[in-house]
């Protein structure tokens, strides 16, 4: 007896948009511009746009496997960038421009990528990057008019990709390799320590997007205008420039501005109905509204992750916005999506971040990562599996995971009696106090709560006696006044008497690593030391 079988279809990322180009030709993408005009260009226009990006790239060299480094922001440009790259077997090195040239020089220098694909406005950073990575040897210009001063070294050599796309003849043929190929290199924020690079096959990726289109994830169809806040330099912009020309949506790209009140004057003339991006972005256009009035009638969700999300902030703007926040929680080596909170849930809540869609599973460990007997309402260590998941980190001989596949993500978490995830911490940022442990997690979600509060975070700082002992800093709204016992009194009854904080410094602005999550390395340079007399800093 002879089988049948079923066709082979290759799960390659340049399928989506060829599925976009040719079911949903006349969706837009939308790229905000610095003047406050738009960029609008339908699927059918940037497929073709691409695939002579993919005809450029190939006149210089660039061949199955090889990496290619892009500097830029939210942009058309940078989208078609992505899609050439990867549709001819090429890996897309994306690259974060809030960090230093150094950083991002190592960073180039370990993926040994040649050619490097810049914002104009990031030139000066891309040309330091260049000095000191001597691997680049080609630097194209995007989103902006070349800029050459005098001074321009003629090493690498420095064109405007809109003129090599005029010349090229376009690669009429993407695929044609094996799905398990990588298509992406994206490195860890280094918010608790080194960056880490992690590689992303098609597969994962095309997976992945099948996973984040489901209803009880983000539930994106062809109808919706996504507002894509999140960076393309950070974990694929959550896999949201393939998963909106998978199902044809319009994909609405602020670029670089992304103040509340840019977002705001895109999301009424785009008739954004999605938005998705950390919790910071839609403070600043909370506070916006709420500083010059004004409603946005198309907006239905908001999708948050990255960071926490304070229960008085996911009501804010739940309130302000007329629209329903969806929390979810991932990172970088979960491509990046692990769990979302469904759409319209009535049990919604700010420290629920949604269970496990097909295709990803969550366990719970103790330290030693043993798995806990009870899966539910106990507080361990989560780990992870799942078709989108680490293996190996790049340049990496060794497992990310152990014997069982497990991934070990560093954070606490417990899983109430649904499968809901409630990220409690991070491992790395508990505080040992007298020998005892401190989850600064807890602290930050009463203080973060109250009405005066915008943001806070606590931090572990040296102490003689007691080995470690926590501070609290806290960013206020409107630079409000409040006392130290204000912050410090709603913990009482909440958290153990030697849990509070032994100081509280007032902070105008958090500081923030370039995902948008508060960057806890940066308070622990500057504020982890002796006690200090200094109240305030930028």
């Amino acid at each position: 007896m002879i089988d049948g079988d079923m066709q082979s279809f290759v799960l390659t990322l340049d399928k989506f948009l060829e599925h976009a180009a040719k079911w949903r030709p006349r969706s837009e993408v939308v790229t905000a511009k610095e003047d406050g005009c738009v960029e609008r260009i339908g699927y059918a226009g940037l497929k073709t746009r691409s695939q002579r990006v993919s005809g450029a790239l190939a006149k210089l060299g660039v061949r199955l496997g090889d990496r290619v480094a892009t500097l830029g922001w939210n942009t058309q440009a940078h989208v078609e960038a992505w899609y050439a790259i990867m549709g001819m077997g090429a890996v897309c090195h994306t690259l974060n421009p809030r960090l230093t040239a150094d950083h991002l020089a190592a960073m180039i220098r370990r993926s040994r990528a040649r050619i490097l694909i810049a914002s104009a406005d990031l030139m000066p950073l891309a040309r330091q990057i260049a000095e000191t990575a001597s691997v680049v040897e080609h630097v194209l210009v995007i989103d902006g008019d070349l800029d050459r001063p005098a001074d321009t070294p003629a090493r690498p050599a420095t064109r405007a990709l809109e003129a090599l796309i005029a010349e090229a003849e376009p690669m009429e043929a993407w695929g044609g390799f094996d799905e398990t190929a990588p298509c992406g290199l994206c490195f860890t924020s280094g918010t608790t320590g080194a960056p880490k690079g992690v590689t992303y096959t098609h597969r994962s990726s095309f997976l992945h997007t099948l996973r984040l289109l489901q209803a009880d994830v983000t539930a994106i169809s062809g109808a919706d205008s996504v507002l894509t806040v999140v960076p393309m330099f950070h974990a694929n912009a959550w896999g949201l420039p393939f998963a909106v020309p998978a199902v044809g949506g319009k994909l609405v790209l602020p670029g670089r501005q992304t103040d509340g009140a840019s977002l705001a004057q895109l999301i009424r003339s785009e008739s954004v109905t999605i938005g998705v991006g950390v919790p910071t972005v839609w403070l600043g256009l909370v506070e916006h509204l709420e500083a010059r009035g004004g409603e946005l009638p198309s907006l239905q969700r908001v999708i948050v992750g990255g960071a926490p999300l304070a229960p008085a902030l996911m009501a804010r703007i739940e309130a302000r916005l007329g629209a329903i926040v969806q929390t979810s929680w991932g990172m970088t080596e979960l491509s990046p999506s692990g769990t979302v909170a469904p759409p319209n849930d009535p049990s919604r809540a700010a420290i629920l971040s949604g269970r496990p869609a097909v295709g990803v599973d969550l366990l719970i460990t103790d330290a030693e990562g043993r798995a806990l007997a009870n899966q539910r309402d106990a507080e361990g260590h989560l780990h992870v599996r799942g078709a989108a998941v680490i293996e190996r980190y790049f340049g990496e001989n060794e497992p990310a995971t152990d014997a069982d596949g497990w991934f070990a993500t560093g954070d606490l978490a417990r899983i109430d009696l649904d499968g809901n995830l409630i990220i409690t911490g991070r491992a790395k940022d508990l505080i040992k106090s007298g020998g005892e442990w401190i989850n600064p997690a807890e602290i930050e979600a009463v203080v973060g709560a109250l009405p005066g509060v915008s943001l806070a975070a606590v931090i572990g700082r040296p102490d003689a006696k007691w080995g470690e002992r926590p501070i609290l800093l806290v960013e206020l709204r409107d630079r409000q006044v409040l006392e130290d016992e204000a912050l410090l009194a709603p913990l009482k009854g909440r958290v153990a008497s030697w849990w509070i904080p032994d100081e509280v410094f007032r902070v105008p602005n958090m500081p923030l690593a370039p995902t948008g999550k508060i960057d806890k390395m940066r308070l622990r340079t500057e504020y982890g030391g002796e006690v200090r007399p200094v109240q305030w800093i930028d």
